[in-house]
């Protein structure tokens, strides 16, 4: 296949144009530095500032829409919110016109999202037919461009829409910015620690995201996190012991909001969400549980 993704030089990006490298297929990834692909996500790998570049009968058969700026990284300013909207809904904005203006469109668009489309869930356990629950920014922002995304199969394009939880690997995302504070022995549970944290090993994500594309009835919504979520206070503790420190030191939820301001919702609240259409397609997770997931990637962390 010849499968065009935004987003490429990201973590989930990079792994993904591994694994697909390795299968043979051809990839092209849509970058502002187009220069950097080949480093980042592999030498066959092609990267391309316009999406113009790719000729009209350059067939591409599946797109992978993963483009956006980190949703927290720092506080939510106005212009930190514009940015994220941006490089979100108007982004796939442009990929939609430029999709409507190819004669051989793809089959399939993985679009990006993540599972605070649901917002704050407390003890509820949300499957892909819940509704949102709070309209904090976070929500409002997933549903925006899920409903982008969706616009797509106007074009008789398949959309499937991969709404995300913590991914964790060893060379970025999550576990990077929790690992310097554990180590040195500050980690600890955020607030009360009771709220859910729905999380997801990278090769589990890049399998699922595969077997979506693969799978030409799967469409819709599916949470991408693992089968059994944890909370907050008992994903502190077992990071902390793999890592081999104490972690007990618990983060309050007072200075969280002083710091971060909206943004301390996105570790304050959390989603016991489950993948409940991934696993009645018949998807496998390798890792089921918290603790077999930071054993693999303990030797690394």
């Amino acid at each position: 296949m010849h499968i065009l993704l935004t987003g490429g030089t990201g973590l989930i990006g990079q792994h993904l144009c591994q694994w697909w490298i390795s299968q043979g297929h051809r990839l092209t990834v849509w970058s502002r530095r187009p220069e950097q692909v080949p480093r980042l996500c592999g030498a066959g790998v092609r990267g391309i500032p316009r999406l113009e570049d790719l000729a009209p009968d350059d067939q591409v058969d599946a797109v992978i829409n993963l483009a956006g700026a980190p949703i927290a990284d720092r506080p939510w300013t106005a212009g930190r919110r514009n940015l994220l909207w941006a490089s979100r809904i108007a982004l796939t904005e442009q990929l939609l016109a430029w999709l409507e203006s190819r004669e051989q469109r793809p089959e399939v668009l993985v679009s990006g999202s993540a599972v605070g489309w649901y917002g704050d869930g407390g003890e509820r356990e949300l499957n892909e037919a819940s509704q949102p629950v709070k309209a904090d920014f976070a929500s409002q922002l997933c549903i925006a461009w899920e409903e982008t995304a969706q616009r797509a199969q106007a074009l008789g394009i398949r959309v499937v829409l991969v709404r995300t939880g913590l991914v964790l690997a060893s060379d970025g995302g999550f576990l990077s910015r929790l690992r310097l504070p554990f180590k040195l022995g500050l980690g600890g549970p955020l607030g009360d620690g009771r709220q859910w944290m729905p999380w997801v090993h990278i090769d589990d994500q890049v399998a699922l995201i595969d077997f979506l594309v693969r799978h030409n009835d799967a469409s819709g919504p599916y949470n991408a996190c693992a089968p059994e979520p944890v909370r907050n206070r008992e994903f502190a503790k077992r990071l902390g012991k793999t890592l081999h420190r104490p972690a007990v030191l618990p983060v309050p939820a007072l200075l969280l909001k002083a710091g971060l301001g909206e943004l301390s919702i996105l570790l304050l609240g959390g989603q016991r969400a489950r993948p409940v259409r991934l696993l009645a397609a018949g998807f496998t997770f390798r890792f089921n549980d918290l603790q077999s997931a930071l054993d693999n990637l303990s030797s690394r962390l």
